[in-house]
């Protein structure tokens, strides 16, 4: 297939998909029973002239096609309303809490596909050898365990009774440190403890998904074919096998990215970690719906931005997309 007309497909599906999605935040909290305006208030008593300026700030006392409207250009100039549970711009709430989730999934989704891929690489190349049967029960019991539940194990263990980590947020409140190099050792060791939480299932998902990637793969025709002229062990692996091997695990990788980028909602929570996971959990506990709203179309658009990302990785790995 031509590049251009390729990328200009995957780019058009991509704007198409972003326009439905965000249709679909706009419907989502009109559709609910009951004042759209009043969902935007917090709860208990509220005046009327509240509910007014409500419906106002939203566009709600307009006709729907004219919100619509109005909707789209709040949401190309980035005007998502008053967090009233934080009583600041919701797009102040929300891009503070961007750089700490991008830090601790980047970190965390980095670790699990550099391990969880050669790993799986090696795993998939001595089957039903001894690493390979180590690596893979470890690889399904890590996947099957809760991230809550591993994130609380980590801490009652590693903070608790060895104390070696800190229990949660990424820096200890009211703490002035002498130098850079002092902080930014405070800053990973309060990293280490979520990311390696977060990372951990994902690891395992990679491990397995990689390893059996690598079986069929072995199967070939062009595998067979580079062994019958003779090239070494470690050449068939990692020029023919592996590349190939590798296409089923970037559409994964950049899936969970994208999901993930919404928020570790469960690491972040149970560490208190100040991204779009415990953002996203106080604002459902406070019934914050701007925040809500804001949230949900940006990790919307996280995941159709990483799905078209893995497809133009796809066009460079995968000969057969050029076909």
């Amino acid at each position: 297939m031509d590049k251009r007309r390729y990328f200009t497909k995957k780019i058009l599906n991509t704007l198409l998909t972003i326009i439905l999605v965000a249709g679909f935040n706009f419907m989502l909290f009109r559709v609910l029973p009951g004042n759209p305006a009043r969902l935007l208030l917090p709860k208990g008593h509220f005046t009327a002239a509240a509910l007014a300026q409500q419906k106002k700030v939203f566009h709600l006392d307009r006709p729907l096609w004219e919100q619509f409207g109005y909707y789209w250009v709040d949401t190309v100039e980035g005007h998502f309303g008053d967090s009233y549970a934080q009583k600041q711009p919701v797009t102040q709430v929300v891009g503070r809490a961007i750089v700490p989730t991008l830090v601790l999934v980047g970190t965390g989704t980095l670790f699990a596909t550099i391990i969880g891929v050669v790993v799986g690489v090696f795993a998939g190349w001595r089957r039903n050898q001894a690493f390979d049967i180590t690596a893979t029960n470890l690889g399904m019991i890590l996947y099957s365990m809760p991230t809550f539940w591993v994130s609380m194990l980590f801490i009652l263990y590693f903070s608790v009774k060895l104390g070696w980590f800190p229990s949660g947020r990424m820096m200890e409140v009211g703490v002035t440190y002498s130098s850079f190099v002092s902080k930014a050792g405070a800053f990973l060791r309060h990293l280490f403890l979520p990311a390696f939480s977060f990372a951990i299932t994902y690891m395992a998902e990679y491990e397995l998904i990689m390893r059996s990637s690598i079986i069929s793969v072995m199967k070939e025709d062009f595998t067979l074919t580079a062994r019958a002229k003779g090239a070494s062990e470690s050449r068939v692996l990692w020029s023919h096998v592996a590349p190939n091997a590798m296409l089923p695990s970037v559409t994964l990788v950049m899936m969970n990215f994208g999901f993930v980028l919404s928020g570790a909602i469960l690491v972040e929570t149970v560490f208190n970690w100040p991204g779009l996971g415990l953002l996203s959990f106080t604002s459902m506990q406070q019934r914050d719906y701007p925040v809500m709203q804001a949230v949900f179309l940006l990790a919307s658009v996280a995941v159709i931005l990483c799905n078209l990302i893995a497809d133009v990785m796809y066009y460079y790995l995968d000969p057969r997309v050029k076909a």
